[in-house]
C-alpha cells in the first residue's frame, strides 16, 4: 500500500524534524497541561504538552500560549502532531475551549490523510483532551460542570476488548459514536483496535458486536465516518518492481537522507528485490553503535510508512 500524503503534510513532517523554527517538537518543562496516548508497543505513542497565561481570578480563562509534543510514530503522527498544535496557538484558545479541535479539524489543517492514517490524528485529539484534565486537576477545575465528559473511568473499569493495543470497551464505544464509524476496518483506521491479531473482530462482545449494539444490524452497512472516506474508495495501488525501487529511491532522498544528514550521515541503497531493500549507512552513522536500530526504527518505518508496508530493511 502505497501512503498519498498532501504536500503540507509533508512540509510538515521536513520542517519538524529538521528543527525549523516555528514548530512544535519537543517537551515543556513543568507544563500546565500533560497527556499522552498510543504506547510503544502498537508503534504510535503521543506526548502532549502545554503553558498557559493565567488568568489573575478565574482559571477557565487561561489562554493556551505554548503547545508541544514528542511521538514515536510516523510522517502522519508528526504531521498531525504539528496541525494540533499550530491550531491550539491559533486558536487562542483556553483549555476547555481547545477541546473542540477534534480529529476532523486535524485532517482538515493536513490537506486530508490516508484513511490508514486516520488514527494519528485521533491520537492527537486524545492526548490533547488528556493534558486538559491535568490542567483541570491542577488549577481546580471540574470539566463536569462546564458540560466536558472526563472519561475517567474508561480504562480502570472497562472490559479489554483489544488485547493487541489495550483498548476498553467503553472506548471503543465512545469513539464508534464520536467518529460516526460502522465497520471494523473503520474503526482500526481510526483507533487501531482490531489492527493486530484480529481475534476481537468476530468475538463475543468484539468489534462486530459493539457496532451492531451501538447502530443495530446497519453497523454492518458502509457508511463515511467523520475525516475519512467511504470504505472501498482507495484505489488497488499495486507497484511494478520497477516503480517500487522508484518510489523507494524518492523516499529515501526526499525523507531519510536529510534526517541522516542533521548527523552527519547517508545512506547507501545497495539492491531493492521484492519487498527487501537491502542497505548501509554511511558517513558518521556508519560506525555508530545505534546503526542498527536507526535501520529499523527510522529506515524501515520511513519506508513502510511512506511506500509500502511490506518493506523490510536488511544490513549489508
Amino acid at each position: 500500500m502505497v501512503w498519498e500524503y498532501s504536500e503540507k503534510t509533508k512540509q510538515l513532517f521536513m520542517d519538524a524534524v529538521h528543527g525549523k523554527p516555528g514548530t512544535h517538537m519537543g517537551e515543556i518543562e513543568d507544563p500546565d497541561g500533560f497527556g499522552e496516548h498510543g504506547s510503544l508497543a502498537c508503534g504510535d505513542a503521543l506526548r502532549f504538552t502545554f503553558r498557559v497565561k493565567r488568568h489573575a481570578t478565574d482559571p477557565t480563562k487561561d489562554v493556551i500560549v505554548e503547545a508541544k509534543y514528542l511521538t514515536f510514530g510516523c510522517t502522519s503522527a508528526i504531521a498531525a502532531s504539528e496541525a494540533l498544535c499550530c491550531l491550539i496557538e491559533q486558536g487562542g484558545f483556553t483549555p476547555i475551549e481547545a477541546l473542540k479541535v477534534r480529529n476532523e479539524d486535524i485532517v482538515e489543517f493536513l490537506d486530508g490523510l490516508p484513511d490508514q492514517k486516520i488514527h494519528c490524528s485521533v491520537m492527537g485529539a486524545e492526548a490533547l483532551e488528556a493534558a486538559v484534565f491535568s490542567w483541570a486537576r491542577k488549577r481546580g477545575v471540574d470539566p463536569k460542570r462546564l458540560g466536558v465528559d472526563a472519561h475517567t473511568d474508561e480504562q480502570e473499569e472497562g472490559r479489554i476488548v483489544c488485547e493487541c493495543f489495550s483498548l476498553s470497551e467503553p472506548y471503543i464505544r465512545r469513539k464508534i459514536k464520536e467518529l460516526n464509524l460502522h465497520t471494523i476496518p473503520q474503526i482500526t483506521n481510526s483507533i487501531k483496535a482490531g489492527g493486530g491479531c484480529m481475534s476481537c473482530h468476530h468475538a463475543p462482545g468484539g468489534l462486530q458486536d459493539l457496532l451492531d449494539e451501538t447502530w443495530g444490524n446497519s453497523g454492518r452497512s458502509v457508511t463515511t465516518p467523520r475525516g475519512q472516506a467511504a470504505e472501498g474508495t482507495t484505489k488497488d495501488d499495486a507497484l511494478s518492481p520497477y516503480q517500487l525501487g522508484k518510489k523507494i529511491e524518492e523516499a529515501v532522498d526526499e525523507y531519510i537522507r536529510p534526517m541522516l544528514a542533521m548527523d552527519g550521515g547517508d545512506i547507501e541503497i545497495i539492491d531493492i528485490k521484492d519487498s527487501l531493500v537491502y542497505c548501509r549507512l554511511a558517513g558518521a552513522c556508519a560506525g555508530c553503535a545505534g546503526a542498527a536500530q536507526t535501520l529499523k526504527m527510522m529506515v524501515e518505518k520511513t519506508l513502510k510508512d511512506v511506500v509500502d508496508q511490506r518493506i523490510s530493511v536488511i544490513r549489508v
